[in-house]
C-alpha cells in the first residue's frame, strides 16, 4: 500500500506541483524514512492509520538518533506535505501531522558541523607535529565511524582491521559491534601507528590502546573535547560543537545522503527502541556499502 500511494503522491508532485526533481526526491526520502521507523517498530500500517503518535515518535527517534534540528524540521515538513495530499485525495479525513511542530532549531542538539567544517578543521591541524598526525587520525576516525569519545579513547590496536575495512568497538554496556572505518581513516591511523606511535615510550598497561598522549599513556575524553575546540577557535568557527558534535554530523550526513535507518542505527551503536529486541542484523558488508555510498569523505 506504501509503494502505490508513494508513487502517487510523486506524480502529484511532480505534475500537480510541478516541483524540481531534487524537490521530489527530498519528499520521497523524508516519507521513506518514516516508511522504515514504522517497519523497525514492527508496526504494519497503510498510510490511513499512521496517527498522531507514530509521527511523534519518529521525531523523538531521528533526534536520538542525532540528527541535526534543521534535518528533522524538514523530514517534518516532508512528512506534513504527504499527508495534506493524504487529505486531498480523501485518503484520510484527518491530518496527523497538523498539529505537530517542528524543533527550535538550534536548541534540540548541539551544532551540526557541514563537510565544509569537517574539511576545514581537519585542515587546520599541522601534520608536521607528532600531535598534529594523531589528532588528523582521531577525527578522521570520529567522522568515519560515528564513535562516541569514550570509544574512540577506548580503541584498542587488536580491534582493528583495516585490512577489511572494520573496527570492533565497545560501546554502553559493555555492548561490542562491528564499525566501518573510512579509507582516509584508515590511512592516517597508519600513519600514526607506524611513524609517531611506534617511537612513544609506552607505559605499562597502555600497550594495546591505539591513540595515546606524549607521555605513552592513554587519552582522557577531556583532552579530546580541548583539542576539538582549540582547532575551532584556530579556525574562528563560530559554532559550539564538542567531539559528539561529529557523531552527530556522522549521522546526519547519512541519513541525509540517502542511507537507510537500520544501517545508521547499527553503527552508531543505539539500542532498539522498542523493549525486548535488537534492530534487525545487518549484514557488514551491506554496512560498509552505505559508508561508500553515501559518507562524504567517501
Amino acid at each position: 500500500m506504501w509503494d502505490s500511494t508513494i508513487k502517487q503522491f510523486k506524480n502529484y508532485l511532480k505534475l500537480e506541483r510541478s516541483l524540481s526533481d531534487n524537490s521530489i526526491d527530498a519528499y520521497l526520502h523524508d516519507i521513506t524514512l518514516f516508511v522504515q521507523y514504522l517497519e523497525i517498530r514492527n508496526l504494519i500500517l497503510n498510510p490511513e492509520e499512521v496517527n498522531t503518535a507514530h509521527i511523534q515518535d519518529f521525531l523523538v527517534y531521528v533526534n536520538e538518533l542525532g540528527l541535526a534540528p534543521h534535518s528533522q524540521a524538514r523530514i517534518l515538513s516532508g512528512i506534513k506535505a504527504f499527508h495534506k495530499y493524504l487529505l486531498l485525495e480523501d485518503i484520510i479525513t484527518k491530518d496527523p501531522s497538523l498539529i505537530i511542530e517542528g524543533p527550535k532549531l538550534g536548541r534540540k542538539l548541539p551544532d551540526t558541523l557541514s563537510y565544509f567544517d569537517i574539511e576545514n578543521l581537519l585542515n587546520a591541524i599541522d601534520h608536521s607535529t607528532a600531535e598534529g598526525t594523531r589528532n588528523r587520525a582521531m577525527l578522521e576516525v570520529l567522522y568515519s565511524s560515528g564513535l562516541r569519545v569514550s570509544e574512540l579513547v577506548a580503541l584498542k590496536i587488536t580491534d582493528t582491521y583495516f585490512d577489511i575495512g572494520l573496527i570492533k568497538v565497545l560501546g554502553k554496556g559493555n555492548k561490542e559491534r562491528l564499525v566501518p572505518i573510512g579509507r582516509d581513516a584508515i590511512k592516517f591511523t597508519q600513519i600514526y601507528l607506524n611513524d609517531v606511535r611506534c617511537h612513544l615510550n609506552i607505559k605499562k598497561g597502555h600497550e594495546n590502546y591505539v591513540f595515546l598522549n606524549r607521555r605513552g599513556a592513554g587519552l582522557t575524553r577531556v583532552m579530546i573535547f580541548t583539542i576539538i575546540k582549540d582547532l575551532a577557535n584556530k579556525i574562528m568557527l563560530n559554532k559550539k560543537i564538542s567531539p559528539h558534535t561529529f557523531r552527530h554530523s556522522f549521522a546526519t550526513h547519512l541519513i541525509e545522503g540517502g542511507a537507510d535507518l537500520r544501517a545508521v542505527q547499527q553503527m552508531l551503536g543505539h539500542e532498539s527502541i522498542t523493549t525486548t529486541e535488537i534492530y534487525t542484523h545487518l549484514d557488514n558488508e551491506y554496512l560498509k556499502q552505505v559508508i561508500t555510498d553515501f559518507h562524504p569523505r567517501s
